[in-house]
């Protein structure tokens, strides 16, 4: 038992440092958001980074992907540099760095983007109600109800005497 709880607990720490090692490390910003994360040729996509600093500005490079160069500015709270390209429709499917150089300091910051072929689907959630032929307990005609639950009461009730009939050794 404690030979498997010390493998179970150096398997844990192996993993968890592992973990550590290949997360990446964003002291300061964060690194670089792009979304949607997944696009088809010819969306639009926007980027922006906390990396630049309050009120900064940067230069894209999205000609990976074949978009060419685009500009960041502040975008209203001016605490994240932002801005926008569109994906040219003769892009092929696959994974594209897009790299951003802030305007102060020089500072490089880097995201992905997958372009695909087909469009993220939306999750649709189902409404209404099911159609299956059965008829439901509401809306129904009282003495048609009184009629069922008569029915079940009789079935029951004849249920339980010829079983306790059986007991008695009376027979069916």
């Amino acid at each position: 038992m404690r030979r498997t709880a010390r493998l179970l607990t150096g398997t844990a720490l192996a993993v968890g440092a592992a973990a550590l090692a290949v997360a990446p490390a964003h002291a300061d910003g964060g690194g670089l958001e792009v979304s949607p994360a997944s696009v088809v040729p010819g969306g639009d996509v926007t980027v922006s980074t906390a990396d630049c600093g309050d009120g900064g500005t940067a230069a894209g490079d999205a000609s990976a992907v074949g978009a060419g160069d685009f500009t960041l500015a502040p975008d209203s709270d001016e605490q994240r540099a932002a801005g926008e390209f569109r994906v040219p429709p003769s892009a092929q499917p696959g994974t594209y760095e897009i790299v951003v150089t802030c305007s102060e300091g020089g500072k490089r910051v880097s995201g992905d983007l997958v372009v695909t072929l087909t469009a993220p689907r939306e999750q649709v959630h189902p409404r209404g109600s099911v159609k299956t032929g059965v008829g439901g307990a509401f809306d129904r005609d009282p003495v048609q109800t009184a009629v069922g639950v008569s029915a079940l009461a009789v079935a029951a009730a004849g249920g339980t005497w010829l079983l306790h009939r059986r007991a008695r050794g009376d027979g069916f």
